[in-house]
């Protein structure tokens, strides 16, 4: 394994993010998109995905996204950011989330 405290790794991915862009991604370029921690690395999300799935992670690209601005009567606020990474799999691996592993 790399480098990288398991306990770390373990708090690295917040969840997987399921929408229509994301299955569309998925079946057309063998990619998942998780939530991850907002401070977490590139090396780190692979070694997560890695360890807690069991499969071969081609490459990680990362996106922050920023947070809504939302009014609350008068005041105008904003959501917090965060940061998702799109994970590429070597050919033949897939994570299977409907599947309930």
């Amino acid at each position: 394994m790399s480098g990288f405290k398991e306990e770390r790794l373990m708090q690295v991915l917040l969840a997987p993010q399921i929408s229509e862009k994301a299955t569309y991604i998925a079946d057309k370029n063998e990619q998942v998109i998780f939530r991850v921690a907002s401070d977490a690395t590139k090396p780190e999300v692979k070694a997560a995905v890695e360890l807690l799935f069991k499969v071969e992670v081609k490459a990680v690209q990362v996106s922050n996204v920023k947070g809504k601005q939302k009014r609350f009567g008068k005041m105008m606020g904003r959501r917090k950011g965060w940061k998702k990474a799109y994970v590429c799999l070597k050919p033949g691996q897939e994570i299977n989330f409907a599947a309930g592993e």
